[in-house]
């Protein structure tokens, strides 16, 4: 069977310059698994990949789509596979990375939730949140699909949407669909890049300085001239993206705004970690290994 290798780990463990490096060893493309990279106009506060990392190794999923295009785990999935067979097609070996463990578990295991979805049905779940508030729509889904509702947090409110939409436009329960296994024709490696926890922190706070640097206040500002807005855009409802429109309506003053961002990075990252650290099939790797690409590749060839 066709393997894939799949290099996965939290926000600023270095998983784009490694994936890079290896897709160049090994004649790879890249499958970015990051449920926001997808979306123009975020490059900095996504940390999308830098114009010479792009032309070194052909990459999808980034910077493809606008921020009120619809995209999920279940959409990734369905694309991914086919780009994966695609790449095997033209004699290269696909390498998936990033940080967005449904979105990886949707293309390695495979789920039919994408194939579910009604415009109207969705418009009237939002209406139902504007009238009567998240509350009511989490209790909702509890009575027709408690699996799902046990799954999402307190906050997540448009997966409890996308969850009753599912529900109300098919008949059927996300959690029984989600439970479907699909018939894939490759097996996928996963290197998990590990990274102590005080080092990790550390190069969060890094990036989150270098954002700035880069000019992130003035990427918000043309999400804004462009009429986006994290209430009403759930791609723009981002850790980096957030808090610097808050800044810019005065609700943050800037020294605040950079703490919060920082703060909910670590706050991502560690979820990141939490579920990653649940998938048995993950093999980890020191990111201060020495020669870590080939590390990567060892046990790539070593599992293949």
């Amino acid at each position: 069977m066709r393997k894939v290798l799949a290099i996965v780990g939290p926000t600023a463990s270095g998983k784009t310059k490694v994936a890079v490096e290896v897709a160049r060893r090994i004649n790879g493309e890249i499958i970015s698994a990051d449920s926001r990279q997808v979306y123009k106009y975020m490059n900095i506060a996504t940390a999308q990949p830098d114009e010479k990392d792009l032309k070194k190794v052909k990459h999808y999923f980034i910077n493809e789509l606008k921020p009120d295009e619809e995209f999920n785990a279940g959409h990734f999935g369905k694309k991914g596979r086919e780009l994966i067979s695609e790449i095997f097609s033209r004699g290269k070996q696909p390498i998936v990375t990033g940080g967005g463990g449904l979105y990886i578990r949707s293309l390695v295991d495979g789920f039919f939730e994408d194939e579910a979805g009604d415009d109207k049905v969705r418009n009237e779940l939002y209406g139902k949140l504007e009238m009567h508030g998240e509350e009511y729509l989490y209790d909702e889904l509890k009575n027709v699909d408690e699996a799902i509702y046990l799954k999402i947090p307190k906050g997540k409110i448009r997966r409890v949407i996308r969850a009753l939409e599912v529900f109300y436009s098919s008949g059927k329960k996300m959690s029984d669909l989600q439970s479907v296994k699909m018939e894939i024709d490759f097996e996928t490696i996963q290197i998990g890049l590990s990274i102590e926890r005080i080092e990790l922190y550390k190069r969060i706070e890094k990036r989150v300085d270098a954002m700035f640097d880069k000019g992130l206040i003035e990427e918000v500002k043309e999400l804004i001239s462009k009429g986006y807005d994290y209430k009403k855009n759930y791609p723009v409802d981002t850790v980096g993206v957030k808090e610097v429109f808050k800044y810019l309506k005065g609700e943050y003053k800037y020294e605040e705004m950079i703490t919060l961002i920082k703060q909910n990075s670590r706050r991502y990252a560690k979820r990141q970690m939490t579920w990653f650290r649940k998938d048995q099939r993950i093999i980890w790797i020191d990111v201060n290994e020495e020669d870590l690409c080939g590390k990567i590749l060892n046990e790539f060839e070593r599992e293949s």
